[in-house]
């Protein structure tokens, strides 16, 4: 049992620099799911829940379809959307879109949170836009001062 846990860590680490640097560093959906994944696969080779060389393929398989998916979206906008969903304009010229806020599932007071983390100001007037990315961060783009 100690002998399969240090390889599946040793073959965890393998593919965790496989996958790239920004798989496992962002909160995509996406990514998140191919996390979940790849845990559960490597636990089985560990516990020995399933034949350890076919599970670590399996790992390698999960890795390699995660960056062939990651390809065709840097290549593909249809692909992208498909994979990584889609940004939302929360708060546009300080005035708050109310409707994507509700469509989203963001209190006034997660917005407010958004706005002081992403762009150190205390409401949206003080934005020129407020958006809801992809990963599900909120970032800000503060007003020009004049």
């Amino acid at each position: 049992m100690m002998v399969r846990a240090a390889l599946v860590l040793f073959a965890g680490l393998v593919l965790l620099r496989i996958s790239g640097k920004r798989s496992f560093g962002t909160s995509a959906a996406f990514d998140v799911v191919v996390k979940i994944m790849l845990g559960a696969v490597l636990s089985r080779a560990a516990t020995a829940a399933s034949p350890f060389w076919g599970t670590l393929l399996a790992g390698f398989i999960l890795m390699g379809l995660h960056r062939l998916l990651a390809w065709a979206s840097f290549r593909s906008h249809f692909v992208s959307q498909l994979v990584k969903g889609e940004g939302a304009v929360l708060a546009e010229h300080g005035q708050v879109n109310a409707e994507m806020l509700r469509r989203h599932n963001i209190t006034h007071q997660d917005q407010l949170e958004g706005l002081r983390e992403g762009g150190n100001i205390a409401a949206a007037e003080e934005a020129q836009a407020v958006r809801l990315e992809r990963n599900s961060s909120i970032s800000v783009v503060k007003k020009q001062s004049e």
